[in-house]
């Protein structure tokens, strides 16, 4: 971090400013832009929030920001191409990123909460969804449930390789197993 002058410019991607505060990183020597598709309230003058799908980064400069930050989002960004797209976008517009997404292999899917979930088929994904609350998740209907399933889409680590070359992957582990991907990159 002291390789940037004060304040830190950041951009977090699908993030709420309450994440900010939980950490304890509400400061003066920060700047937040935090994007996402959900209202956000900001209540710091050095936090901005804009409304809008982070599959559109094309408003922002090439490395306009020190640092792009995101938390378990890209998971829930459309198919393998989708991914790329914004994996390039994000490498685009940051002069170093600190990417998080939850382990495909680990065996508790952490939106669901259902071990080993997302090995499941699509059907028995879908019939869950309409039948139990499960998860962050409450019973849907049909084309909601589908659409919740389809959106959430665990990455294994060659996958991540793929989408952050040159990334450092930080494997994050819980009981010796790997829960989740940290790509950081300078």
């Amino acid at each position: 971090m002291e390789k940037y002058k004060s304040p830190i410019k950041i951009i977090d991607l699908g993030g709420t400013q309450e994440f900010w505060e939980n950490m304890g990183l509400v400061s003066d020597n920060i700047d937040v832009t935090i994007i996402n598709i959900d209202t956000i309230t900001v209540r710091y003058p050095n936090f901005r929030f804009i409304q809008m799908d982070v599959r559109n980064l094309n408003v922002f400069s090439d490395r306009e920001f020190d640092i792009v930050f995101s938390n378990s989002l890209i998971e829930h960004i459309g198919d393998f191409s989708e991914k790329k797209q914004i994996a390039d976008e994000i490498l685009r517009i940051g002069k170093s990123i600190f990417i998080q997404t939850p382990n495909y292999y680990f065996p508790l899917e952490p939106h669901f909460l259902v071990p080993f979930f997302q090995f499941f088929p699509l059907k028995i994904k879908v019939f869950l969804l309409r039948h139990f609350n499960i998860g962050w998740y409450n019973k849907s209907e049909k084309k909601e449930a589908e659409q919740i399933v389809k959106d959430t889409n665990l990455l294994g680590y060659k996958d991540v390789k793929l989408l952050f070359p040159g990334a450092v992957i930080i494997k994050e582990k819980y009981l010796g197993f790997t829960k989740s991907f940290i790509c950081v990159s300078n």
